[in-house]
């Protein structure tokens, strides 16, 4: 790969307090450890990294619009998963290629989280890895890519 790819890394609600919520689900990594782990992965791949957290829908869906010029997207919606046909439509405005990731796996939790309104408009979803989901998802990304 020869051209440097710019992906943006978006995570949605209350992954700020990772760290401290919930060890038990989404481990003793904080969201600054997790990016600092997709740097550290990215060194020597041509990647220019977009990183962005927020608690708000609009805001989600306004760093996609206004970043329409990167060339992927891996997104950790959170619990925005399950809720956001917003989210949902501004991924499949923008016509980027998007992954899906999640730290815990999705599918083994209560039944309402087993329901994506993202995932459709992905080209993949990795879910129950940890932090490993973003590495996964952006490797994925990477080989759709190019």
């Amino acid at each position: 790969m020869s051209e440097t790819l710019k992906i943006a890394v978006i995570n949605g609600p209350n992954l700020n307090l990772l760290g401290k919520r919930e060890s038990d689900i989404y481990g003793t990594l904080t969201l600054e450890d997790i990016n600092n782990r997709i740097r550290e992965f990215a060194i020597g791949k041509n990647l220019e990294l977009l990183f962005f957290q927020s608690n708000r829908e609009g805001d989600i869906i306004d760093f996609i619009h206004s970043n329409s010029s990167v060339q992927g997207i891996v997104i950790n919606p959170a619990a925005f998963t399950h809720t956001s046909v917003a989210i949902r439509d501004a991924i499949a405005a923008v016509s980027i290629p998007a992954v899906e990731v999640h730290l815990s796996n999705i599918y083994s939790r209560e039944d309402f989280r087993k329901d994506s309104f993202i995932a459709p408009v992905c080209v993949g979803q990795i879910t129950g890895f940890g932090y490993y989901s973003y590495i996964m998802g952006l490797e994925a990304l990477i080989n759709h890519l190019t």
